[in-house]
Formats: C-alpha cells, structure tokens, sequence
C-alpha cells in the first residue's frame, strides 16, 4: 500500500506549489486506487511515469480532460482534409468533422477513431460490459474508462507501439536495469515535452513509499 500521506506531503510542495485543489486530490486518489487493486505488482517508476504524464496532459488538473482546442484546430490536426490527410485517414478518421469528434480526451490524450475502436474492444473485455468509445467519444472521460485506457496502453504499447517495459527494468536483483526517464516520453508522443515529463515522473517517484 502507498503511503498517502508521505505521497501527498511531498508532491503538494514538489508538483503544486504547496497547495491542492479538491479535484487534484481526486484525481490522484483515483490512479493511486487503481494502481493498488490492479497494478500493484507492477515497477513503481511505471506508476511515478504515468503521474508525470498525466500531470502534463492535463495541466495538472490530474483528471480526465478533453483536449484543449476548438473544431478548427482538431480538424486541421486530426481531420482528413487537415495537414496531413494520409495519416488521418491512415488512423480511421476518414470523415469531415472525425478530427474533432475523436480528439484526444483522458488521463492522457487518446486519440484517432482506430485507438477509440481498439480501446472500446480492451474496455468491454476489462469490466465486461458493452463500451462504445466511437459511438460516444465522452465516455473516454469516465475516470475508471480513462485510468484503464492510461494504464493498458502504456503498458501493452497500445499508443505508439512503445511500452513502459521498454524504458523501465529491473535486474533479479531488483536494482533498475533500464531507467529512461526521458525516452520514456516515445510511449504516447514522440519526444514532445519529454524532458519536462521526465522530471515530473523522477519527483512522483520520490513522493512514492509503502507502508
């Protein structure tokens, strides 16, 4: 079990400032929650990452949130007659108005209409109900919809075809064997704003101790 208090004392003086909104508490709560019933088992540098990505995807506000931007933009962005249709159509946004329809929304930024397919499929199977992310983008919003979607993509590769394994191992010993902080950042977007993420995660994972 994390302890939330260390984690809260540390991170409300490293990451924001010396003071939380209700919302942020939530929303750490939430992942940290999730984390513990699901994840546990897992590194804690996979869980400190994806606090850093999250801190950055949503401007800190540490829950689901839709991208900023207003149809123009998704559309030049992600639209099929945008600056750069191949790739649009390429990822099943084949339809005037599909760049705003599936912008990115969440913990972190899902988007193009073939992940919101690929990830309803991963939610169905996950809380074994029917989940329609194309047919109702919003639901992409649902804390335990986006903490999953977090979580599975960045570990199975889900996003760009680079997982959290790839960056982060330990030895048998349980010492880090891979520790890439910055390169990490290829899991959801390139080298965008990597090192800026890194940092966050290295203060999430410094906040992190277990009862």
């Amino acid at each position: 079990m994390i302890n939330r208090n260390f984690f809260f004392d540390h991170t409300r003086m490293s990451l924001f400032n010396g003071k939380f909104s209700q919302k942020q508490v939530e929303g750490l709560n939430f992942i940290l929650d999730v984390w513990e019933e699901d994840h546990a088992d897992w590194d804690d540098r996979w869980l400190a990452y994806a606090l850093g990505t999250t801190h950055l995807e949503t401007g800190a506000e540490m829950q689901p949130i839709n991208e900023r931007g207003g149809f123009k933009y998704f559309e030049s962005n992600y639209g099929p007659q945008g600056h750069n249709p191949a790739r649009a159509k390429k990822l099943g946004n084949t339809q005037p108005g599909d760049g705003a329809r599936y912008h990115g929304r969440g913990f972190v930024q899902l988007t193009w209409k073939n992940n919101y397919r690929a990830m309803s499929t991963h939610l169905t199977k996950a809380f074994g109900k029917n989940i329609d992310l194309v047919a109702d983008p919003e639901l992409t919003l649902k804390p335990e919809y986006a903490a999953e979607i977090m979580f599975h993509g960045m570990n199975v590769g889900a996003f760009t075809g680079k997982k959290l394994a790839d960056y982060f191992t330990k030895n048998p010993d349980g010492s880090p064997a891979k520790d890439n902080w910055v390169g990490a950042r290829a899991i959801i977007n390139g080298n965008d704003k990597a090192p800026v993420i890194a940092n966050f995660g290295k203060l999430y994972y410094a906040a992190l101790s277990h009862i």
